[in-house]
């Protein structure tokens, strides 16, 4: 005769786990936005002429 193991988490696993996600996903929207902003930083720094060598204007840099 087979028998099945009932095996469950811990109570409040389930609960740690979505927390934890939570604060990878605000972490890696953090990371996210910091790289976008040194983008339009360095952008920034640039002359009409650069961007325009690269095909973006000035406008563009803001939807960066």
């Amino acid at each position: 005769m087979a028998t099945t193991a009932n095996i469950h988490a811990p109570l409040g696993a389930a609960t740690i786990l979505h927390v934890v996600d939570a604060f990878i996903n605000v972490f890696n929207n953090v990371v996210a936005w910091n790289e976008s902003r040194k983008t339009r930083n360095i952008l920034n720094h640039l002359t009409d002429a650069q961007l325009e060598d690269i095909g973006l204007t000035r406008a563009e840099i803001a939807k960066i």
